[in-house]
């Protein structure tokens, strides 16, 4: 079937393309090897829908094994934007209010002691404003977490008479008023997920969010359809070491016993255990673009990217620079100066992640005809540094700038509502078929990858053709009696 358009430009575009993949890769490959990288994954999405990939380097060292499209990854930190989407369709249906107290869900009273009569809210925990932080015995309950076939509840780190307990997992600042970025908050959010649904956190995230996506991910190595497909991270300290995933083909399994749903999310790491292909996190853009309504309603969206803090300065930790306004769940770029910049002068939305030796960003124009991308880096032999114009890491920093200098333009060029009224002809286009309709007489080439002609057609004004069953399409040269020649990728 034919999918919704890549492009729209002149006859340049049978040449445009190839040209900035090439510049674009060759660029990706000099990062690469200028921080001895063990293997990029990228995706672009553009007008709400897969764009490109690309990859570069291995998924597994000791194999050999190149990055595919197919190559899941633990994500880190963009875990927490997908959890927190899933929280969200529950809210979508009507099971809280953002403003709750936690208190009600996880059946007892979560209080600051500092502050007993401030109620800790889900849109506090979402937005990194609750008080509650990863205090020293944070480590010491995740070990307990993962080491056990039962996991003590996480009322044992958040009480104080709990067995994880320190003062420390609250802050001074009353709940509400301050910013600071915790893992726990996002193991909460898990609890929740649980306590709300009453589904095991891994298993609501799989039924409701990412199968309905059609991705091939989970926050459970056991729901990958392959688990040969699982990349493995990578530190070098002296050699390539695997840090995580390393499973050597053969599923870890579940040893839970007696678990109760609503007591400890945070055993299926909502905070970083995802596991997704850079393909697949294509879909979290396009349903933060409004794209994917059947998950997640575009109004929702929205409001997860809307302004819950935004630094001055002294409300919050803002991270070297790098964390300066946040929404639900959702970083915030504000593009300051040597901190959070993407791409300068464009806001964007996402989430950033780091953990094992990978780096992981995904990040987003608002609206269904912007830009959106995810990158992966799944092991950096020189480390990593800060760059040099922003707080994101020297890698980064130069990925970001390759995209915005080959494959922005690109998209912003393309974009169907901006270019559509200046052509002779347009397109309609759903799930179901796409259609070109011809506003002035011209004759058509249809055309394969290899730019060989598959079929030509004669269209009168307004005259439309049904693109659908010209599976093998990829080129579609218009010649207009005016002389004018345009040519549509599709893929």
């Amino acid at each position: 079937m034919v999918t919704k358009l890549k492009l729209s430009l002149l006859l340049l575009a049978f040449i445009v393309p190839g040209t900035i993949l090439a510049q674009f890769t060759d660029e990706l490959e000099s990062i690469q090897m200028e921080h001895d990288i063990m293997g990029i994954t990228i995706s672009t999405v553009c007008n709400g829908s897969l764009d490109s990939t690309y990859h570069i380097g291995l998924a597994n060292w000791e194999n050999q094994t190149p990055i595919t499209d197919q190559t899941q990854f633990r994500i880190a930190s963009i875990s927490k934007l997908v959890s927190a989407i899933g929280l969200m369709t529950l809210w979508e249906d009507n099971l809280f209010d953002l403003d709750d107290d936690i208190s009600t869900y996880l059946g007892y009273e979560v209080r600051n002691p500092d502050y007993p009569d401030t109620p800790i809210t889900i849109r506090m925990v979402l937005s990194h404003q609750s008080s509650i932080q990863d205090g020293d015995g944070y480590f010491d309950f995740l070990n307990g977490t993962y080491g056990t076939s039962t996991p003590p509840s996480i009322f044992e780190l958040l009480d104080e008479s709990g067995d994880y307990h320190t003062p420390n997992v609250y802050r001074l600042e009353q709940p509400g008023t301050h910013f600071a970025y915790s893992n726990l908050n996002y193991g909460i959010v898990g609890t929740l997920v649980e306590a709300i649904s009453d589904q095991r956190f891994d298993e609501y995230m799989r039924d409701e969010v990412l199968v309905p996506l059609g991705m091939d991910a989970g926050y459970n190595v056991n729901h990958l359809e392959d688990i040969n497909t699982l990349g493995v991270i990578y530190r070098k300290p002296a050699g390539w070491v695997p840090q995580v995933d390393n499973y050597e083909g053969v599923y870890p399994g579940v040893g839970l016993v007696d678990y109760e749903n609503g007591t400890n999310g945070s055993y299926f790491a909502p905070q970083g255990g995802l596991r997704a292909s850079a393909k697949d996190l294509a879909q979290i853009i396009m349903l933060l673009q409004g794209a994917r309504p059947d998950v997640l309603l575009g109004t929702t969206a929205e409001m997860m990217m809307d302004e819950e803090w935004l630094y001055n300065g002294s409300n919050g930790d803002n991270y070297f620079n790098l964390f300066n306004s946040w929404g639900l769940g959702v970083h915030r770029i504000t593009n300051t100066s040597f901190g959070d910049v993407v791409f300068p002068d464009i806001p964007v939305f996402g989430h950033a992640g780091e953990a094992y030796g990978l780096v992981s960003d995904l990040y987003v124009m608002e609206g269904s005809n912007g830009f959106g991308f995810s990158v992966m880096i799944n092991g950096c032999g020189n480390g990593y540094e800060f760059g040099e114009t922003s707080s994101f890491y020297q890698p980064e920093e130069q990925i970001f700038n390759a995209i915005e200098t080959h494959l922005l333009p690109n998209c912003t060029a393309s974009s169907v509502n901006d270019v559509q009224s200046e052509l002779p002809y347009s397109f309609i286009q759903n799930e179901e078929k796409t259609v070109l309709i011809a506003k002035n007489q011209c004759s058509l080439e249809l055309m394969d990858s290899l730019g060989r002609i598959v079929a030509q057609k004669s269209l009168n004004p307004g005259e439309e053709l049904d693109l659908t069953s010209f599976n093998s399409i990829s080129l579609l040269k218009l010649n207009f009696s005016d002389g004018q020649i345009h040519v549509e990728k599709l893929h």
